[in-house]
């Protein structure tokens, strides 16, 4: 048992002789130019890892993710929050002021892969939700394995069920080689919020919107442990059919927010106005009301139930071995995609996900023990205003329909190189080519490249393109490149990659909103922690990057950082 019960005692030790073996193969990286500049105000000095050297490890690690959720929301809703909720962690944590994502394709994917890594998507090879081969176009979908299968649920094809084609480690899987005995749980809504976090010793659990239940995979276990089968035969989806999302608030305190109803406000799923009713015009619960739970704070509450289960059926925190337990909360996302961050269903689901985490943190003193764990939250990604809506206000924005995008860029590059379909879709934010057709015609494909980034840049509402050569390149002056170099994994994303203007998002559909961009309404996200016993409490003003968090934690739990992670110890105030 020594070996896998391994005390907290050893693992300093074992830091310090693999501390040079696991530096980052490259320096932190610089602030991006679409960025502000980090703030004047003083900040403590970086601590490095022995300012956690003499606290012993939390014995649960807390990480929580609010898929969508960006800092300009928390700060703007601040005085209608309640008393142990995010204020648990503005008032009597620390918390960064100035985090940001480093990378310029800001989706739900390579946002969860950055966090408990530290490593870009030019390193962990999750550029985005989905993409294209580039030489083939066949689909791909960044934890798709088809060798697994979920349990007990239907898995359709390319369903989220390894982490097989993430090709770094996290700050749990360090853990689990080092101390075997640790627990790394991972749960969300959604496939990708669970399974990169858990990383690829760690254990996922994710929702399926055809039961209403969570369920892992094949590649984790061949069956559910008792305490899943308990939680899901209670059908505890069940519970929110004919329940009514109504406002928290009365309507004067939404003032601030834009009303409901909006000619640009997604109307399928539960409509675009409050009180809405779940399984409204339904005869009772079945795949479509589960999946209707989601875009709803039912979501959330139904996620952290799931999670309560698994801290008490896991025993999560219950010994000297840390475990570490992430809860991706996915409804503020779908939310914010359907109606946008600005308006009041949006402003609303904040509140109702504000009381539920009052009564996690309150779940997790009791059963825990507030002096046992430490908590953090972040996103990961912000959210982009609905174009209609910023139109409104007078700024400048819009919609890039891709089709038209191609099509106009393929009617280029034929009287250039002549008729075919140069250009065979959109991958990610970039085009993929038919690059057979060019190997056949003997063109240089860097060439053909050149001449779509000429074409794509006269689209309307294109800011910039960057070409293959670019992003192998050095140039690190100019604007936005650097970003999406750091999203930018050869072989894999497209090698022409298109970065929309501010204001501006490429989709088809004329309703709701997205996000993916490298500016500040995509990148800046919350940054919270709370920890008596680890950290103390404070703003920080100081510029970071929410890669910098796996080498922190690392510190706190005295082990190597991840071996690809980018980032560097935060400014954490350590008690």
């Amino acid at each position: 048992m020594t070996l896998t019960r391994r005390t907290w005692l050893l693992v300093p030790v074992l830091a310090a002789l693999a501390a040079c073996a696991n530096s980052p193969s490259s320096p932190p990286s610089s602030t991006p130019t679409s960025t502000p500049a980090a703030s004047t105000s003083a900040a403590p000095a970086t601590p490095g890892p022995s300012a956690f050297a003499a606290k012993k490890p939390p014995k649960l690690v807390v990480f929580m993710v609010v898929d969508g959720l960006p800092i300009r929301q928390v700060l703007g809703y601040r005085d209608q929050l309640q008393p142990d909720g995010f204020l648990r962690f503005l008032d009597r944590g620390a918390w960064f002021a100035n985090a940001y994502y480093g990378h310029g394709y800001t989706v739900t994917a390579a946002g969860h892969s950055i966090m408990l890594s530290g490593a870009y998507p030019q390193r962990s090879g999750i550029i985005g939700n989905e993409w294209r081969d580039p030489m083939t176009g066949t689909p791909q979908y960044n934890t798709a394995d088809p060798r697994y299968q979920y349990i007990g649920n239907k898995t359709e094809p390319l369903a989220g069920t390894s982490p097989e084609n993430y090709k770094v480690e996290t700050v749990g899987d360090v853990l689990r080689t080092l101390q075997p005995g640790s627990k790394v749980i991972g749960i969300s809504g959604k496939d990708r919020g669970a399974i990169l976090p858990a990383g690829h010793k760690g254990t996922a659990y994710m929702y399926m919107g055809g039961t209403g239940q969570f369920a892992s995979s094949t590649y984790y276990m061949a069956s559910h442990p008792a305490w899943v089968d308990a939680f899901n035969a209670a059908k505890p989806a069940d519970k929110f059919f004919g329940k009514t999302w109504a406002p928290m608030l009365p309507e004067s305190a939404y003032a601030r927010s834009v009303p409901d109803g909006q000619p640009w406000q997604a109307t399928s799923g539960n409509g675009n106005k409050l009180p809405a009713v779940l399984g409204a015009g339904m005869d009772g619960p079945g795949p479509r009301f589960y999946g209707n739970i989601l875009p709803s704070p039912f979501g959330d509450e139904l996620t952290l139930a799931f999670a309560r289960a698994a801290v008490e059926g896991e025993r999560l925190g219950s010994d000297d071995q840390t475990d570490i337990l992430s809860v991706s909360l996915s409804s503020h996302d779908y939310i914010n995609h359907a109606f946008g961050p600005e308006s009041r269903l949006s402003h609303d689901h904040f509140l109702h996900l504000d009381a539920y985490l009052q009564s996690w943190f309150q779940y997790l003193d009791a059963k825990v023990g507030r002096d046992n764990y430490i908590a953090v939250l972040t996103a990961d990604h912000g959210f982009t205003d609905t174009p209609e809506w910023a139109k409104s206000q007078g700024r400048d924005a819009g919609r890039i329909n891709p089709a038209q995008a191609v099509g106009f860029v393929n009617a280029g590059l034929a009287r250039q190189f002549g008729e075919g379909r140069w250009v065979i879709g959109m991958s990610g934010t970039g085009f993929i080519f038919d690059e057979p057709a060019i190997k056949a015609k003997g063109l240089d494909a860097d060439a053909v490249y050149a001449a779509a980034k000429q074409l794509v840049e006269q689209v309307d509402g294109v800011q910039v393109a960057f070409t293959r050569a670019q992003l192998a390149g050095t140039d690190t002056t100019t604007p936005y490149l650097a970003q999406m170099r750091k999203s930018w994994y050869p072989g894999i994303a497209a090698p022409l990659q298109v970065v929309p203007k501010a204001g501006w998002m490429f989709g088809s559909r004329l309703v709701g909103t997205t996000h993916g961009s490298p500016y500040e309404n995509d990148t800046h996200v919350p940054l919270l922690t709370w920890g008596p016993n680890w950290v103390s409490q404070g703003r920080i003003e100081q510029r970071v990057e929410i890669a910098d968090f796996a080498p922190t934690l690392s510190a706190i739990l005295h082990i190597p950082s991840p071996r690809q992670a980018q980032g560097q110890v935060l400014p954490l105030p350590a008690k």
